[in-house]
């Protein structure tokens, strides 16, 4: 198959925009605190006026464009969209391409970690879905998990000319991982997830004591966490009014997702710097894609119960949302591969970037 000619991208945010985001971030409207709170009931104020400020005054994101700018990047067309995605070959002709996927509120910065540790072996393409970070966003709805599948489909097989190739993903990645897998099975050689979802439906009769773990797990997260789901997925438009407009408010949204979601211990800078955070915080505010990200919670088509023949891995910890069982997993996913983990978190890639890697090698090596 003849490629299509790459297109090549570099970030360049305008000098405007950084100093309206900086006045933007020095004028913010303060909410009254609630004493003694913390995080209790969101973001803790007094960790978010920190964050603003650094972001107003410390931050340099001219050096994290460079260092983004370091990894090959390209726009191209595919399935009538352009998509963002960082493109690095193997030394080697002839390595397996491997597509990694990111989810919410993560991006392609999410997974950069994974490169040096990948491409001694791999081809390895990471894409920003539809909607985030670079990649276009779909004017129409409908922009879901198969649709998504489609569009990487076309880059991986048209426009660069791969006809068979491998998928990493998590969260929103790993549904559009296995969209591919069920659509493309003569495509894709295999397909490596983590991440668990609060997800139960149609529990088993007699589930067991794994499963009846998992399930008052998920009826727990429900209760107090999925809150922003649901406005995510019912009123995506009304939420982007806001966070499209106050960069502090979509600190606020974001932040408080890598606090609660991470293997941090309630100390989200055991995880993450500041500069780690503001980076992939910033790349949703200068592109303006928190609206089209978070209409994803709205239009996804995931069904559970939807099965495929490509061999599958799953890395997962206990350390995620709350521990997701194989006994569970096993009820809607083929699993040839199952990596039971102690650490690292829902942004597992970010967290543990040589762990998830080893894991990858592992399991493609196999599948060349």
């Amino acid at each position: 198959m003849n490629p299509v000619r790459e297109e090549s991208f570099r970030i360049a945010i305008p000098d405007e925009e950084l100093a309206d985001l900086r006045h933007r971030l020095r004028r913010t409207r303060w909410p009254d605190p609630i004493e003694g709170a913390g995080w209790r009931y969101g973001t803790d104020p007094a960790y978010l006026r920190e964050l603003v400020e650094y972001w107003a005054e410390e931050f340099d994101w001219r050096r994290e464009e460079r260092w983004l700018n370091a990894y090959p990047q390209f726009r191209s067309v595919a399935d009538g969209l352009r998509v963002h995605y960082v493109h690095q070959r193997a030394a080697a002709d002839g390595a397996l391409p491997v597509l990694v996927l990111h989810g919410w509120p993560g991006s392609f910065v999410q997974m950069l970690d994974l490169l040096p540790l990948l491409t001694d072996a791999f081809d390895v393409v990471v894409g920003s879905l539809p909607g985030f970070a670079f990649s276009e966003a779909s004017a129409q709805p409908g922009m879901t998990e198969t649709r998504m599948a489609q569009v990487f489909h076309d880059l991986m097989t048209r426009v660069l000319g791969y006809e068979r190739y491998a998928v990493r993903g998590s969260d929103f990645g790993a549904s559009v991982a296995e969209a591919l897998a069920i659509r493309y099975p003569r495509a894709v050689a295999g397909i490596h997830l983590s991440g668990t979802t609060p997800r139960a439906d149609n529990p088993p009769a007699d589930p067991g004591p794994a499963i009846s773990r998992y399930i008052d797990d998920v009826e727990r997260w429900r209760a107090a966490e999925v809150g922003y789901g649901a406005i995510q997925a019912t009123k995506p438009q009304t939420l982007a009014a806001s966070l499209n407009d106050s960069p502090a408010g979509l600190a606020a949204w974001i932040v408080e997702k890598f606090r609660r979601w991470s293997d941090c211990d309630g100390d989200v800078e055991r995880r993450f710097t500041k500069d780690q955070l503001l980076t992939n915080i910033s790349v949703y505010w200068f592109t303006q894609t928190i609206g089209s990200s978070v209409r994803l919670y709205g239009e996804s088509d995931y069904r559970q119960d939807a099965g495929w023949s490509v061999p599958t891995a799953h890395l997962m910890s206990s350390k995620d949302m709350f521990p997701t069982p194989r006994e569970w997993v096993e009820r809607f996913s083929r699993v040839d591969r199952w990596t039971a983990v102690e650490r690292g978190g829902h942004f597992l890639e970010w967290e543990e970037p040589r762990l998830v890697a080893e894991d990858m090698r592992a399991f493609f090596r196999d599948l060349r």
